[in-house]
């Protein structure tokens, strides 16, 4: 038993010995291991592809005879066209871009018994170790895959516009060699007027704003056989990842969208008027830059003056107030190929969402309409008469300003003693009481440009609706006491109690409010008698030694007007 196990081991280490010595086992074909291959093969070789390649050349001991990152350049050719030995012809179809492999060729399918040189001996089975970066074809153009497109697309991109656009631009394999992005500004460009490298002419045509595709081309549409001398091999496949951000003809004049109208619209807006409007200003990606609302206040300006760039200028002519609607404005329009800096770029389009608040013209006057007049008006309202009237104030937005309502009680003025602004006063005349009115007032009428601090805004147009509740009449215009009666011929002696000859404030405040108690004269309505008598007794009192004497006193038809007796 042991003998004939003894004799088995020796056999068994005379028959390893022998496999050792053996020669290899001849190939009859080609043998490919894949040490690499990609998740998703963006394209595979077909015979007639021109690739791009890298390889190491290796016998099968390891030992190397060539390759092409020694060289620092891939290696290309046409496939299946016998450029190549034809071991690696045929290794080369099917591979995918960025798929790595180690081939294995016997002799008959390389340099066979003649070897290359004093490179490659004769018989050799060659190994090579090739990773496969590019292939096209010559019949290849451009191939878009749209990615992500937006919706609603109300525009694409034709021949001849300008557009503005971010990329990422890449070799097949993967290699960034350019990038918009990182220098944190897009690529302006006109399209399809040889600007641009053909395939990207080509490729970006049919594109709308926001669209984001991939658009892949072979080197005959991009850099040809030279390649860009820095970044870009010759014969090399671009792909570039495209994001459409702006897009314009320098034939376009501004676009308005969006249009919201109130079914109430009696007036529009012309050349010369005075707007206030709010607005979200963004670019046409949506890039917000710009809102009146987050400054709380709107924006004030002249129209068709220049003073707003032309495209604003003209999009805000023939708008109604309470109208809404999204301007989009090409930048020879807006702020040109300069932009504003940083919030605007250059040849920028301009998307403005305007909503108009109110507007007027520096000619307007108050305009005044009747909602109610009762059937019976013995007296109409006149400068000096005292009233008391209820109102409601608004903007022209129908925004709230004020109501006597939410006091309870009227406002009350004197007719044009300047207590009301100009505007009012207007719209006050001539009104009998239980009489209602709408009144509109433009600003140069009203509030002015600074308008009231948290009240009103400068530059507001008014709104009233106003409802005359007493009217009390005034005096005779320059006049602030009037004697109902015939005036007494001893009217100083009746001044004079004290009989000293001298009427002192004390005796001329008694005497006139006695009068006006009995109902022998008026004071003017609506303003204080205390200051009212003082004015009086001073205009009396002509050397301000504060008393009159029958040598200062007169009436006023005896003298240059003013107000006093």
């Amino acid at each position: 038993m042991i003998q004939c196990l003894h004799a088995m081991l020796f056999l068994s280490v005379l028959v390893a010995f022998a496999a050792c010595d053996a020669p290899p086992v001849p190939l009859d074909d080609i043998l490919i291991e894949k040490t690499f291959v990609p998740e998703q093969c963006v394209r595979a070789v077909k015979v007639g592809d021109y690739v791009r390649y890298h390889y190491n050349g290796m016998f099968p001991d390891g030992k190397k005879f060539d390759s092409s990152y020694d060289r620092g350049t891939t290696y290309n050719v046409f496939v299946g066209k016998k450029q190549l030995i034809a071991g690696m012809d045929k290794a080369l179809v099917g591979l995918c871009v960025n798929e790595r492999v180690l081939v294995k060729i016997p002799p008959h399918l390389a340099y066979g018994k003649q070897g290359y040189g004093e490179i490659i001996p004769a018989d050799a089975i060659l190994h090579f170790d090739v990773l496969l970066l590019d292939v096209w074809n010559s019949e290849d153009g451009v191939q878009i895959k749209t990615y992500h497109t937006p919706s609603p697309c109300s525009r694409k991109v034709e021949v001849s516009d300008y557009i503005r656009y971010h990329y990422n631009g890449t070799l097949l394999d993967g290699t960034l060699f350019d990038s918009s992005h990182t220098r944190m500004r897009t690529y302006d460009t006109y399209v399809g007027i040889g600007w641009l490298i053909a395939g990207m002419d080509q490729g970006l045509l049919g594109m709308c704003v926001g669209e984001k595709r991939i658009i892949t081309m072979p080197p005959s549409l991009g850099y040809g056989e030279n390649g860009d001398g820095s970044d870009i091999p010759g014969q090399a496949s671009l792909v570039f990842d495209v994001v459409l951000l702006d897009l314009h003809n320098p034939k376009d004049g501004i676009t308005v969208t969006n249009q919201v109208v109130p079914e109430s619209c009696t007036r529009k807006t012309v050349t010369g008027d005075f707007v206030r409007y709010h607005y979200n200003g963004s670019l046409l990606d949506g890039t917000f830059f710009d809102s009146s609302y987050s400054r709380n206040h709107t924006y004030d300006t002249y129209v068709g003056k220049g003073y707003v760039i032309a495209g604003m200028d003209e999009g805000l002519i023939g708008v109604c107030v309470g109208e809404k609607r999204t301007v989009i404005i090409p930048p020879h329009l807006g702020y040109g190929e300069e932009g504003t800096g940083s919030k605007i770029p250059g040849s920028a389009v301009l998307v403005f969402d305007i909503d108009i608040i109110d507007f007027h013209n520096p000619t307007d006057n108050a305009v005044m309409t009747t909602v109610h007049k009762p059937k019976e008006c013995d007296k109409q309202t006149k400068k000096g008469d005292f009233i008391k009237y209820h109102y409601n104030a608004s903007l022209m937005d129908g925004t709230s300003i004020d109501s006597t309502h939410n006091y309870g009680k009227t406002y009350n003025i004197v007719l044009g003693a300047n207590q009301v602004v100009p505007g009012m006063e207007d719209g006050l005349m001539e009104m009998c009481i239980g009489e209602k009115r709408h009144l509109v007032i433009p600003p140069h009428l009203g509030y002015g440009e600074r308008g009231v601090a948290d009240e009103v805004p400068g530059s507001a147009v008014l709104v009233f609706d106003i409802e005359l509740v007493e009217l009390e009449e005034g005096l005779p215009e320059g006049y602030m006491f009037i004697w109902n009666d015939d005036v007494s011929p001893d009217l100083f002696t009746e001044m004079d109690t004290d009989k000293n000859a001298e009427v002192e404030p004390s005796e001329f405040t008694d005497y006139i409010m006695r009068q006006v108690s009995e109902g022998k004269g008026r004071l003017a309505p609506g303003f204080d008698p205390n200051r009212i008598i003082d004015n009086m007794f001073s205009n009396q009192d002509r050397d301000g030694d504060g008393k009159i004497t029958e040598a200062e006193f007169r009436l006023k038809a005896d003298e240059a007007p003013h107000d006093e007796l």
